[in-house]
């Protein structure tokens, strides 16, 4: 027997992409669901990135989400750049009029956005499995799952794909409309999370010739820094000392001199690849997050490109059912796709910039040098990145 459930939007995936559009929609009255493979326990250990654009601090208040951010959150006027051993500061509100950026948790941010769905009664389902989604290209769209030995099915107006690079949404989108956009770069990020005094108040991001590194912080108890590694390399093959030193020797010397070392809380490696899928909708699915699309996060831009999904399909829900007005539905993709590749444009200028890539010829080495020579030397480069860096408009 197949229990069915009717609503009027069915969210697949529950981590911050699909909760925030739940919770928005729910705060409008438009009736969703949100199926998530996984445990509340799962998604919430998953460490990611902690850096909010000026836009999607803004959501997170909208969502009445963003208390605890608020009162938690470390605000970024700036960030460093260390250029073989000379910081330079990056102002952000110098060059965007006063914007900046808010360092919180995704965590956290996930935390708090479970925390007000269940305020509302929220429907999230935990440990959905088998996940298909039918009928996308009819009016009628549904998706049936199991809960332990149960099946349900969901009926719904629209299919909101928010699971992931590896989900199902993505994949039920026939691959003659499907078009896929790809590049691996040839190294990772080697992270680890520690219960340390951040080496700085603002981020650093270091470019030398052993390699890129990256000095971030949750709080002013938790550290997380970043070091490039060959695609190679395991966790296994390196101990929390052996990072430590490798940091290091990545830092000019005040600021090595005054790193606060201890043991890692979590340590992982993360390949780094930019990805856009096109279109992001196909007849009543719509793609949102990592499920259309990744970058690097070298710009901080993975979180915030998937609020500005959630944005777009949350204004383009309301005028739908509360104005009649479809519109915002059918210009969806394109809207979202060019601030997509505005974001892929950045992630790829920040990461080829400031990394050491093992197969450059001398020519493109010395291009990459006089990149970073004449954003240090010039304001109006200094602006646009600035300008990218807070979030540009929605």
């Amino acid at each position: 027997m197949t229990n069915t459930i009717k609503t009027k939007v069915g969210i697949v995936g529950g981590g911050p992409s699909g909760l925030m559009l739940s919770q928005l929609l729910d705060l409008k009255g438009i009736d969703n669901i949100v199926l998530e493979k996984h445990t509340r326990d799962y998604v919430l250990s998953r460490i990611r990135a902690g850096v909010l654009e000026h836009g999607f601090a803004e959501l997170m208040r909208e969502a009445q989400c963003g208390e605890r951010m608020d009162a938690e959150g470390e605000i970024h006027e700036g960030f460093y750049i260390n250029d073989g051993g000379t910081m330079h500061r990056m102002d952000l509100a110098k060059h965007t009029g006063g914007n900046s950026v808010v360092v919180y948790g995704q965590t956290e941010l996930t935390r708090d956005l479970y925390d007000a769905r269940a305020k509302m009664n929220g429907k999230v389902i935990h440990e959905a499995l088998d996940v298909t989604l039918h009928g996308l290209d009819t009016d009628s769209p549904s998706i049936t799952y199991r809960q332990g030995d149960e099946k349900f099915t969901v009926e719904c107006d629209f299919v909101i794909g928010a699971d992931g690079f590896h989900g199902v949404s993505r994949k039920s989108i026939p691959k003659d409309v499907l078009r896929e956009y790809e590049k691996v770069y040839p190294f990772g990020w080697l992270g680890v999370l520690s219960r340390t005094k951040p080496v700085n108040h603002e981020l650093i991001y270091s470019k030398t010739e052993r390699g890129f590194a990256l000095c971030s912080l949750r709080s002013q108890v938790l550290s997380r820094y970043y070091i490039q590694v060959p695609l190679t390399d395991t966790v296994e093959d390196w101990s929390d000392e052996a990072f430590w030193d490798e940091l290091k020797q990545r830092l000019p010397g005040e600021v090595a001199a005054r790193l606060e070392t201890g043991p890692s809380i979590e340590k992982s490696i993360a390949p780094l690849r930019s990805f856009v899928a096109e279109p992001m909708r196909y007849g009543n699915l719509f793609l949102a997050g990592d499920a259309a699309h990744i970058v690097p996060p070298t710009g901080a831009r993975g979180l915030n490109s998937a609020a500005s999904d959630i944005y777009y399909l949350y204004h383009a829900m309301m005028d739908h059912y509360l104005e009649g007005d479809s519109s915002g539905l059918d210009q969806y993709s394109a809207k979202a796709l060019a601030r997509v590749w505005k974001a892929q444009r950045f992630s790829w200028w920040m990461t080829t910039m400031l990394h050491k890539f093992p197969d450059h010829p001398e020519y493109d080495q010395r291009l990459q040098d006089i990149e970073l020579a004449y954003l240090l030397s010039s304001e109006a480069a200094q602006d646009s990145l600035a300008e990218n860096y807070v979030g540009l408009p929605f």
